[in-house]
């Protein structure tokens, strides 16, 4: 499992659709977010938690179309299917390696963006810790969704379709810590509403991924 996980991650950064371009993109909704809304910085402190965790997501969306396609392409997911390893563990080392190259950098990367946005002194912490926490759901339920869509040409776009609407809890109350926690109002609710969802999709959905990967293979 290390070792597919550290071939993923040299996958992941040689074919360009990882930490780069992730981070990129979320540097891009930040930057152009004030040229759109306009340069009050009333405005700009009450829209930035939405704005940095929608671009977030996003930026976690954009590189989840490559997650299995590099193995199918090249024949390696048959072989994985039928490895020692469960397919199980191969879909939690994809999305472990996707989170580390998209994620993580997002999560570094928060704090000085929410400074240009005028995010509120005692909204960064919480910043950190709801994308810390939220994030690896992103990239569990997005291995879940390119795992319905293995195989499929031009899948990119069904997937898409598929995984946004169940990215909406996590997005709902990750803007609501980093809101609440800006604002100087209790968020423990949201936090723990936040902590259940990556839990239950760390729990739940590398089995379901697993499931439709050996049905896609069939």
């Amino acid at each position: 499992m290390r070792a597919l996980f550290l071939r993923d991650l040299a996958l992941a950064i040689r074919a360009g659709g990882g930490f780069g371009l992730g981070l990129a993109f979320f540097l891009l909704v930040a930057v152009l977010m004030p040229l759109g809304v306009g340069p009050d910085q009333g405005v700009l402190g009450r829209i930035a938690p939405g704005v940095l965790w929608v671009g977030a997501l996003l930026a976690c969306l954009l590189s989840l179309d490559r997650l299995f396609a590099l193995d199918v392409e090249d024949g390696s997911l048959d072989l994985l299917a039928t490895a020692p390893l469960p397919l199980e563990g191969v879909v939690a080392a994809k999305a472990l390696a996707h989170w580390v190259v998209t994620g993580l950098p997002l999560v570094l990367a928060a704090p000085v963006l929410g400074l240009e946005l005028n995010l509120a002194p005692g909204g960064y912490a919480w910043l950190v810790v709801s994308l810390l926490v939220g994030t690896p759901a992103l990239s569990v339920i997005g291995a879940f969704g390119t795992a319905l869509t293995v195989g499929l040409k031009r899948g990119g776009l069904l997937m898409s379709l598929l995984v946004l609407p169940m990215y909406v809890p996590t997005l709902i109350f990750g803007a609501e810590v980093v809101r609440r926690g800006a604002a100087g109002l209790e968020f423990g609710g949201a936090l723990v509403f936040l902590a259940a969802i990556t839990l239950g999709a760390l729990a739940l959905l590398p089995f379901a991924a697993a499931a439709a990967i050996r049905v896609n293979l069939r």
